[in-house]
């Protein structure tokens, strides 16, 4: 049995790898540069054609694009009609920004647990928790599998509740054959650079509603209109313009857009790679009695943007710490996707405390990102595999 790097072994490779990392080719340079070459870096046409191309990507009617991923959230929640007093439903294994938009807006963030196999939102929890007060349903497509989005919708319906789908992993996924993106009142998008398409930053939303549409172009933008037929004074030249609500400045500029559209040109082939990469890490792991490999819903044929190890601790020797710290020794940097959102002290300075999703926070204690994205080799695949194996083997009860 090889030793593992960690009790003083050989690593499995000489240089690092990392949990995800960027893909950019010289179409996308060239993109970039004939927007600096031109008379627009922000508020030009490459703007409106991402906004075109996100919607025949994803088939929703309508797209916003913004600054990043958080702005998207906020402009949704907005557009929502999210306020002071209202609550929000929404998951605790995800970034901060999905509870954080309804703080942005006033309302209080209510986290209901999670599916212990898929380890998406749980509808029959954000069934329970849906009081009076609730006014939306942030449900987050954690590691770009698709949460149950007939059920969630049909809840929503019944109650009147906004669906807002946080789809920063979910680009390039669909759910019943229909692209996620065009299914829930509004998605939102993330392009950070470990996301399956990229700019640098960037995000965006999506809705087939024409209302919501109307209203996230001014939260985008100041709450500032130069269309007449919006105003509530007459112009007096052509160079009037109003504020008609309380907006932020979350435009995206047309760098960004340049590069998204140049990345969205090349994203069947993230999604083939990525699909590649995750079923030679299930056919391995799931031979190896230690760990889970997640599942996935039928509905969902998913472009997974983050792969979730997840170690059973009582067959192991180590706990996840350890096994983490194991693998970084093989040279294998990882991540840890998330911290339940309550655990940070800003949200226990507001009253929440831990035990509020055991199924949530068994998976943070169990659960390690290993690297996936578009450009690994099969070498550096192999690797992963074997240095997972190698700990595994070496630990095992």
């Amino acid at each position: 049995m090889d030793k593992p790097a960690i009790c003083g072994g050989k690593p499995i490779r000489g240089t690092k790898i990392f949990y995800g990392h960027q893909y950019i080719d010289d179409a996308d340079i060239q993109a970039v540069v004939e927007v600096l070459k031109s008379d627009y870096l922000t508020c030009g046409p490459k703007i409106e054609e991402l906004e075109k191309k996100l919607c025949a990507v994803t088939g929703a009617k309508y797209a916003v694009v913004c600054s990043n991923g958080t702005a998207a959230l906020h402009m949704a929640c907005q557009a929502a009609g999210i306020g002071a007093g209202d609550e929000m439903i929404t998951t605790p294994i995800t970034f901060a920004a999905s509870a954080n938009c309804a703080l942005y807006c006033g309302a209080k963030p209510v986290f209901a647990d999670i599916n212990e196999e898929t380890y998406n939102i749980d509808p029959a929890h954000v069934e329970s928790l849906t009081t009076e007060k609730t006014k939306a349903v942030v449900a987050v497509d954690y590691t770009g599998q698709s949460v149950e989005l007939d059920r969630l919708l049909a809840h929503c319906r019944k109650h009147n509740l906004v669906l807002i789908e946080d789809g920063a992993h979910v680009i390039g996924t669909s759910y019943n054959g229909k692209k996620n993106g065009s299914i829930a009142d509004m998605t939102t998008l993330s392009f950070h650079p470990v996301k399956t398409v990229t700019g640098g930053e960037g995000g965006a939303v999506l809705t087939n509603s024409e209302e919501y549409y109307q209203k996230l172009l001014l939260y985008r933008s100041h709450g500032i209109t130069k269309n007449p037929a919006k105003m509530e004074h007459e112009p007096d030249g052509p160079w009037y313009y109003e504020q008609v609500a309380l907006g932020m400045n979350y435009r995206m500029t047309d760098m960004q857009a340049a590069l998204i559209i140049s990345q969205l040109d090349k994203l069947p082939l993230f999604m083939k790679r990525r699909k590649e990469i995750v079923k030679a890490y299930d056919e391995a792991f799931s031979k190896l009695p230690q760990l889970f490999v997640q599942k996935e819903i039928p509905q969902s044929d998913t472009t997974r943007h983050l792969y979730i190890l997840r170690i059973i601790p009582e067959k192991l020797k180590i706990d996840r710490k350890q096994f983490f710290e194991a693998l970084a020794a093989e040279n294998i940097c990882c991540q840890v996707h998330y911290i339940p959102v309550y655990y940070f002290p800003y949200y226990e300075k507001l009253g929440y405390q831990k035990g509020l999703c055991p199924k949530a926070e068994k998976l943070y204690e169990e659960e390690i990102s290993l690297p996936l994205y578009y450009a690994m080799t099969d070498q550096d695949v192999d690797d992963v595999i074997q240095a997972v194996t190698k700990i595994v083997e070496y630990f095992k009860r």
